[in-house]
This record gives C-alpha cells, structure tokens and sequence, in this order.
C-alpha cells in the first residue's frame, strides 16, 4: 500500500462521514420545498450548518456553503469587491494560493481592479507593517484586503488578527482564506469578525470531509454580491439548490476535526520533526522552508528546497517508491511548476523549482515517515543525477 504524505492536498475521507453522505443521499427531498420529506431534508441540511458553524465559531445563519474552497474564494473576493464599488484596489500578499492569485488577476483583466501586490519576508509571512504602509497610500480607494491564514505550501501562519485591526480602522472588509489552516488551528469568527475580518472560505475535503462542498463563514454585517443567481438560497448570497448529503458529511467531519485538536496537533508535530530531522539528515544539502518556530506553522507541514534537483523529479521517483508527497499545490491542473510561493520570498527560480511538500495528516503514522526517509535517499541521488531541465547535455 502507498504511503501517502500529500494531506494538505485533499486528507482521507472519515468513515463516519462516508457512511453519513450514503445515508443522506437516500433521503429524497429538496430542502426548499414545503412538503414534509423537503422540510425533512431542510432540518437534516440546517443541522449539518450549525455543526459546521459551531466548528468555525460563528452563527449558522453565516455559513454560506459553496461547491468548495475556490468557489468560496471565488465569492468572498469578488462579492467584497463589486460591493465596495467604486473602489477598485485590492491588497494581496505574494505566495497566495491560486485560488485567490487567478481570481484577482480576472478581477484586474476584465473588472479593472488594481492589484497591489504585499511583500512576504523570508520565512513567507506578510508584514503588518507592509499592509499599514498600503492602506496609508490609499486609505479611499481600497475595496479589500485577502490573505491566507496559513499557507498552504510552506505553512507559515499569517498575522490576520493584525492585519484585519489595520483594515478595520478605514473601514476596509477582509477575506481570509482559511481552507490551508482549517482542522489545524482554531478559528473563532466570532473574534475574527469583531476585529475586523468580513469573511472566510474553508473546505470539507481538507479534513477528511467530501469533495465538493466548502463553505464561505459571511459576517452578518457584511455585504458582497453573489456570484450565481436563481432563488435567493441562503441569504441570497449562494443561490441553488444545497447538497444535503455533502453538507452533513462536512458536519461530521467538521465535528471529528474539534475532537481533542490539540492533542492530535501534537501528535502530528512529532512526525513532523521526525521528517525534518531526517530528510536534513539524508540530504545535508536540504533546506527547510517556512517559519522555524513551531507555534508559527502548520503542525503537519514540511516544506523543502533541494538544491540541484527538480522537485517534479523527486516526486516521480518518490512515487515509483510508493511514496506520494508534493512539488506544492494541488490547483495547477497536474502541471509542475516553479514555486510561486518561494519566488514571493525572494528565491530564485532555480530553488522554486527544486521546492518538495510534505504533509501529515489524521492517518499518518511514525512508518509512514520511515518509508518516506528510506526511499528518499535513492530518489535524491537519482534526481541529482538527472540535475535541471534546462541543463545543457554532455556538460
């Protein structure tokens, strides 16, 4: 069986939400018909969204479910910004997941948004400071601020507390992209909104919940224009009809993801170590990416820069060892490529090429770790062998 070490992409779906979504899909009903088997699939699909509400620290009523974390992206970007017409700059950070990078480049491209774009430091976290310096430049003519809060690549935590008090202060929304650090750290909206954040996306399927449902958590203060339209579901935010059976699988994984979080935080931070302390001991010439400070990082992610290799290159012959990791993220259509995120911390593309992430999860184990650390000394040498693609041959 393969090792798989690629949680922050999608994580194992849990068995009780596996069994949940079968049972909910043999309930027929549409949960916005009057009849009692649709108000029976109401109350089951009201249910899942106070679950999941509780899981987020939030009101029910401001959990918007969407298909997913891009479409909760997606809605909470670009609703903020035609809301706060005419208004037409958005401050973002460098390294941000596609999801956001894509929709504010569309944004720019047929909305005529103007993008600025904030540094990240070495460690890949925005600065306060940096954002202050935005806003203060044009205090009147921001629609929003967007960020992560961690990144899903290296895994450094963002200072989103800091940054929403900054925004709030002119008055400014705030989306923060939670789907990376959701399951992992634990999310208050009711604090996040009271400082200044106007919404978050978040996603079923990072932990351990179905594919296909996610959910925009949408302050009751907060005004954004839908992206879809056609009987004013939930608020009018999100119309359509709502995917009962995917929403209460997401409750009960929602729900699994509370149980005892710091106990299992520290359960994978201890594998975590174990992979960093023997893949720099593997490969001396490794570097380790993303904050070295335990308590300012994702628990479960290992993010690496092997010099003199092409991260798709490990990741082959990892595989052929019946070890799945990842070059980054997911979201690229299975094409490899330079690490943006590495790039917006000052690498050069020769490291962002060279970039491995590994990610643990529910499911991982201390073997899982020792099959990565026995096979990647052989994949390393062979993928040195082989060096850059854009070497010269015979040299």
């Amino acid at each position: 069986m393969a090792v798989y070490l690629d949680h922050a992409a999608t994580t194992p779906m849990l068995p009780g939400a596996i069994a949940a979504f079968t049972e909910a899909m043999t309930v027929v009903g549409n949960p916005a018909s009057i009849h009692s088997q649709g108000q029976l699939k109401k109350r089951m699909l009201e249910e899942a969204r106070e679950t999941v509400a509780a899981s987020v620290g939030c009101d029910p009523i401001e959990v918007v479910f969407t298909a997913g974390g891009t479409e909760s992206v997606n809605l909470g970007i670009k609703g903020l910004f035609w809301a706060r017409a005419p208004r037409r700059r958005i401050l973002v950070p460098g390294g941000e997941h596609h999801a956001t990078v894509d929709t504010v480049e569309w944004l720019e491209r047929h909305e005529g948004a103007v993008i600025d774009w904030l540094p990240l430091d070495e460690h890949g976290r925005v600065s306060p400071a940096a954002v202050a310096r935005a806003i203060a430049a044009h205090p009147d003519e921001i629609a929003l601020v967007t960020l992560l809060a961690a990144n899903n690549e290296v895994g450094t935590l963002q200072p989103v507390a800091e940054v929403a008090a900054l925004a709030a202060a002119h008055g400014i929304p705030v989306h923060v992209d939670a789907v990376a650090a959701y399951g992992h750290v634990p999310i208050d909206f009711r604090s996040l909104s009271r400082g200044g954040v106007s919404a978050v996306s978040v996603s079923a399927h990072k932990i351990g919940g179905p594919v296909g449902i996610g959910a925009l958590v949408l302050s009751r203060r907060a005004t954004v224009e839908p992206l879809l339209h056609g009987g004013g579901q939930q608020r009018q935010v999100r119309s359509g009809t709502q995917d009962v059976a995917a929403a209460v699988a997401f409750a009960v994984a929602a729900a699994a993801a509370g149980e005892d979080l710091p106990g299992e935080n520290a359960r994978v931070a201890l594998l975590r170590r174990a992979v960093v302390d023997g893949v720099l001991a593997a490969v001396p010439t490794a570097r380790l990416n993303g904050d070295p400070d335990p308590a300012r990082h994702l628990p479960g992610t290992a993010h690496f820069s092997f010099p003199g290799c092409e991260g798709d290159s490990l990741l082959f012959l990892l595989d052929a060892a019946g070890v799945a990791v990842s070059t980054g993220s997911a979201c690229q259509a299975g094409i490899p490529e330079p690490s943006h995120v590495l790039r917006a911390m000052g690498r050069s593309e020769v490291e962002a090429r060279g970039a491995l992430r590994i990610t643990l999860g529910r499911t991982s184990t201390m073997a899982d770790v020792e099959a990565l650390l026995v096979a990647l000394p052989a994949a390393h040498a062979q993928a040195s062998r082989a060096g850059m693609a854009d070497r010269v041959p015979g040299r």
